[in-house]
């Protein structure tokens, strides 16, 4: 009697070819994002703009990554799905040389909206529309939290990563007689080099993640889900305000204001912070089959803002940073079951414009967030930002908990297995609604 072969890799068994790879795209552009958040704000402040003027910038490059996003979400599957992502990859290369040369104000703020630059460790980007929809016919249904928990997990670990990087490379090139500007300058040329290798990963994805024929022909627009993704995308506006509020690049700028820490030490204050968000992530696939996903997303969420507004209060910077690891280990929770929860509520050629629209609205709110956050710290460095990000965050879980809590997902068949993968489709228990 034979036997079956091993999967090649346990840690995503079940997942075709295409679903690794996306995830492999997943932690380059992570690891650049985590640069960035880090090399972006301490750049500005070397070459002498304020905490509003950085909040401008970050700002301009939240609202052209939404603009993107949106018109992605509607035309991804026009273009298709693989030259979408070859041509962002090939953008966000241009991107980091860009913004590693100029000089001027004004263009910076260009470069930055019509770039790939992420002030965030979160994904804001063209990019993740199209790699949601594609990942959720890499594996079966029941399993979509499960991938979603590991394609996020990566990308925390990754960013998480970036940013430590930043710090390190910074006192690495000062070892070596670099100025800070310089070395921070070195960063975005690293964070071009992230481009190229991106092209080359989404080269090697197959046609299998193009929308079927039959789907494109109703893709158009968003039929009866509309009302419902509607609702769901104000709500993550909300959450996603308060979000912006506290972006990476303003946290990290009160940090180096409030406490006068270095960019080395900001850099593995914010490594720490995205390993906890990373190992949390997992822990929400359980959870979310044990209670429903809108559950998990809520009552993880929630204790997360409270400590977000009590950060300000702490007497010391121990005691500010034990509340940011306890928000940070709680505040990524609800990101699986999030995208499980929109690509659930809606029809298979209907995910790319849902998620493109629930992304959307929560670009264009954290692109809002900086400028008031920038404008919050020019106030005074003790902190109002924070405690303003913690309540708007907290009335968005208990909102969503009401309007949501008890509506279910559709029920599905298994996912296709894209052609020519040759593995056997995994099984799971289904994340699902709420229980009664």
């Amino acid at each position: 009697m034979g036997t079956e072969p091993r999967p090649r890799n346990r840690w995503l068994n079940g997942v075709s070819r295409d679903g690794r790879r996306i995830v492999g795209a997943k932690a380059v552009r992570a690891f650049g994002d985590g640069l960035a958040s880090i090399a972006l704000a301490a750049l500005l402040a070397e070459r002498g703009f304020g905490p509003f003027a950085i909040g401008v910038l970050a700002t301009a490059a939240l609202s052209g990554s939404s603009l993107a996003t949106l018109a992605v979400g509607f035309w991804v599957d026009r273009i298709g799905r693989r030259r979408v992502l070859m041509g962002a990859s090939v953008l966000a290369a241009l991107s980091g040389i860009a913004f590693a040369a100029a000089e001027a104000y004004a263009l910076l703020l260009v470069i930055v909206f019509l770039g790939t630059i992420n002030p965030s460790q979160g994904d804001v980007s063209a990019f993740l529309p199209v790699e949601q929809a594609a990942l959720s016919e890499t594996v079966p249904a029941p399993r979509r939290t499960w991938l979603y928990a590991r394609y996020n997990l990566v990308g925390r670990i990754s960013a998480a990563a970036g940013a430590l990087a930043t710090g390190g490379a910074v006192a690495g090139a000062r070892a070596f007689g670099i100025d800070a500007a310089d070395a921070l300058r070195l960063v975005f040329v690293g964070y071009s080099l992230l481009g190229v290798s991106l092209l080359l990963v989404y080269r090697g994805v197959s046609p299998a993640i193009e929308l079927a024929a039959d789907a494109r022909a109703r893709r158009a627009r968003l039929g009866e889900s509309r009302g419902r993704v509607a609702g769901l995308a104000a709500l993550f506006a909300i959450d996603s305000f308060g979000g912006g509020l506290v972006v990476d690049s303003v946290l990290a700028l009160w940090l180096f204001e409030h406490h006068g820490l270095s960019v080395a030490a900001t850099g593995a204050i914010f490594f720490a912070i995205g390993l906890l968000a990373a190992g949390s992530m997992l822990l929400a696939v359980p959870l979310a089959d044990r209670i429903g996903l809108i559950r998990t997303m809520a009552y993880t969420h929630l204790p997360s803002n409270v400590a977000l507004a009590l950060v300000p209060f702490a007497p010391t910077l121990p005691v500010a940073l034990a509340l940011l690891f306890v928000r940070s280990s709680l505040s990524q929770m609800d990101v699986a079951p999030r995208t499980t929860y929109i690509v659930s509520v809606v029809a298979p050629e209907e995910r790319a414009a849902a998620v493109g629209v629930a992304n959307v609205a929560r670009s264009l709110a954290t692109a809002a967030g900086p400028l008031a956050g920038g404008a919050l710290l020019a106030a005074g460095p003790f902190g109002l930002q924070l405690v303003a990000a913690g309540a708007i965050k907290g009335a968005y879980d208990v909102a969503l908990l009401i309007a949501f809590g008890r509506v279910p997902v559709r029920e599905e068949p298994a996912a296709r297995t894209p052609a020519g993968d040759g593995e056997r489709e995994a099984t799971g228990s289904p994340a699902s609604s709420p229980r009664a």
